[in-house]
C-alpha cells in the first residue's frame, strides 16, 4: 500500500528507525502522520471551490526522569529531524517532573489486517468524481426549487508510531464524506450526509433527495410551546448525542477526576441500551492503532444499560493497573483517552412504525450548537435543525420551528421506547468522532423554547 505523497511502508519504516536512533540521552517516541485531503465545495447550487492538500509531519516526544519534551516538524530530511530533536531536548531540559505523565507504550504489534479501512477507490478519487457527486445533489435541489450547499471530501491518512521500547505500528485508512444543506429562502431547510471508507458506498443522488425531501416538508413551520415531549431522533441526532457523551464521560480520565456520568457497575440507562467503541469493526471507520501506537481494542462502554468500562490510554491505564485499550491522543494532553469509533446496538423497529401511539411529540432530524451543561449528570443543551416536525396521533402533521433542548442524556436513554432496526454511520462535523447508530424513540425530551429567527434554516 502506498501512502500519499509517495510514502510507502518501507519509507515510513526507514524514517521511524532513523528518527528513534537520534535519541541518545532520553527515551523517544516518534509519531508520523501523513494526510492527503481533497474537498469539492458547492453553494448557491453551484460548485465554487476545489481544494487539495497533503502534508507529512513527525512529532517527537522525549521522556526522561518523569520530564517530557515535545517538538514537531514537517521537514523530514536529516537536518530537519535533528533540528526538531534539538528543540525537544531543550524543552525536556526545562520541563518540571510530572510523576503522573504518560510513559512510552511497550512494544505491542498490531495484528489488524493492513488493508483494514483502506479503499483504493477512495484514495484515487479525483475532482471530476467529486464534482459529479456534487452535481447530483444540486440536481435534486433544483428539482425541488431549493438552493443547495455542501461539500464532498475524500481523505487518505497514515499514522505510524515507533519508540525506544520497541513499539512499531503503522496503519493507513481512507474516508469519503458528502453532506448538504438545502434551503428554500424562507427558513425551511433539510440536511443529509453520507460517510464511508469507500467512496463507492456513497449515493450522491440519494443524499440530495433526502435533503430535498426534508426541506420541502419544512415550509411554513409553526411554533411549539416549550415542554417535555416524546421524540423520535433520527440517526444524525443520536450520533451527536453519543459524540458529546464521549467527550464528557467515556474517558478513564473523566472517571478518575470525578466528572463522568459513568458510574461503573451501575444501571445508568435503560436495559435496551448497549454502546461500545471498536476501531477494528469494518462497519465503522476503522483505525487500528492510537496516537501512542497501541493497537485498538473493543471496549463495551454500556451493556444493557449498565456502565461497564471506559477507554484508557497509557497514562490512565498505568494508574489503574490495567493495559491501555488503544485510545490515546498525542501525549501529553489534557483530554485523556478518547472513544472515536462508537456503535449503538439496533432494535427491531422501523422509523415509520415508531410513530404509532405518539399522541403529541417531536421528530428531530439533527442537533447543532450542542454544549455541555453538567458533565457529571450528562446534561446537554442545544438546538434542533434542518427538519423538525410535529407528531400528532401517530403521524407527522406539520413542520415546527427549531427548538432548544436541555436534557440529561443518560436519563433520556433510560426511557427509550423503541430502537431502529437499521443503523447508519454518521461523522461528527468537527471532532472526528464517528458513530454507527439506530434511530430512537424516547419517552421524554425537554424542550425549553423555540430558537431565535437567526438560528432558523
Amino acid at each position: 500500500m502506498v501512502g500519499t505523497g509517495g510514502w510507502d511502508r518501507a519509507a515510513v519504516d526507514s524514517l521511524l528507525t532513523h528518527a528513534v536512533s537520534l535519541a541518545t540521552d532520553a527515551e523517544a517516541e516518534v509519531l508520523f502522520s501523513e494526510r492527503s485531503a481533497a474537498l469539492t465545495r458547492f453553494a448557491n447550487s453551484r460548485i465554487h471551490q476545489n481544494v487539495a492538500g497533503r502534508d507529512a509531519t513527525l512529532r517527537i516526544r522525549l521522556v526522561q526522569d518523569a520530564r517530557t519534551g515535545v517538538a514537531s516538524t514537517n521537514r523530514l530530511d536529516d537536518e530537519g529531524l535533528r533540528e526538531a530533536f534539538a528543540r525537544a531536548s531543550a524543552t525536556l531540559a526545562l520541563a518540571t517532573p510530572n510523576p503522573q505523565g504518560a510513559p512510552l507504550a511497550a512494544a505491542n504489534p498490531s495484528t489488524a489486517d493492513a488493508e483494514l479501512g483502506f479503499v483504493a477507490a477512495t484514495a484515487r478519487a479525483d475532482p471530476e468524481q467529486r464534482a459529479a457527486g456534487a452535481q447530483a445533489v444540486i440536481a435534486a435541489g433544483d428539482a425541488a426549487h431549493l438552493e443547495s450547499s455542501g461539500a464532498f471530501s475524500t481523505e487518505t491518512a497514515t499514522l505510524a508510531v515507533a519508540n525506544s521500547r520497541g513499539m512499531r505500528n503503522v496503519h493507513t485508512v481512507t474516508q469519503a464524506k458528502l453532506l448538504t444543506v438545502m434551503m428554500d429562502g424562507n427558513g425551511a431547510s433539510g440536511y443529509a450526509q453520507a460517510f464511508a471508507p469507500d467512496i463507492r458506498a456513497i449515493d450522491p443522488a440519494a443524499v440530495g433527495e433526502e435533503a430535498a425531501d426534508k426541506a420541502s416538508r419544512s415550509t411554513d413551520a409553526v411554533d411549539l410551546e416549550p415542554g417535555e415531549y416524546p421524540v423520535i431522533l433520527e440517526e444524525y441526532a443520536v450520533a451527536t448525542l453519543l459524540e458529546y457523551l464521549s467527550w464528557v464521560g467515556f474517558s478513564a480520565l473523566a472517571v478518575e477526576e470525578g466528572r463522568s456520568f459513568m458510574d461503573l457497575g451501575e444501571q445508568i440507562m435503560g436495559p435496551n441500551v448497549s454502546i461500545w467503541d471498536d476501531g477494528l469493526d469494518p462497519h465503522g471507520l476503522p483505525t487500528a492503532i492510537d496516537y501512542e501506537g497501541v493497537p485498538k481494542q473493543r471496549v463495551d462502554l454500556i451493556t444493557n444499560g449498565v456502565a461497564h468500562a471506559v477507554v484508557h490510554d497509557t497514562a490512565t491505564a498505568g494508574r489503574a493497573g490495567m493495559a491501555s485499550t488503544g485510545h490515546g491522543l498525542p501525549a501529553p494532553n489534557a483530554f485523556g483517552p478518547m472513544a472515536w469509533n462508537l456503535f449503538m446496538s439496533p432494535g427491531s423497529s422501523a422509523k415509520e412504525v415508531m410513530l404509532a401511539g405518539i399522541q403529541r411529540g417531536v421528530w428531530v432530524t439533527r442537533f447543532h450548537y450542542v454544549n455541555i451543561v453538567h458533565a457529571k449528570r450528562g446534561i446537554l443543551t442545544g438546538m434542533t435543525k434542518d427538519g423538525t416536525f410535529l407528531i400528532e396521533d401517530g403521524r407527522i402533521t406539520r413542520p415546527i420551528r427549531n427548538l432548544r433542548f436541555s436534557k440529561s442524556i443518560p436519563e433520556a436513554f433510560s426511557g427509550i421506547e423503541a430502537i431502529g432496526s437499521e443503523t447508519r454511520l454518521v461523522a461528527a462535523e468537527y471532532s472526528g468522532i464517528n458513530a454507527r447508530v439506530p434511530a430512537l424513540r424516547l419517552a421524554k425530551f425537554a424542550f425549553t423554547g423555540a430558537t431565535g429567527a437567526e438560528a432558523q434554516g
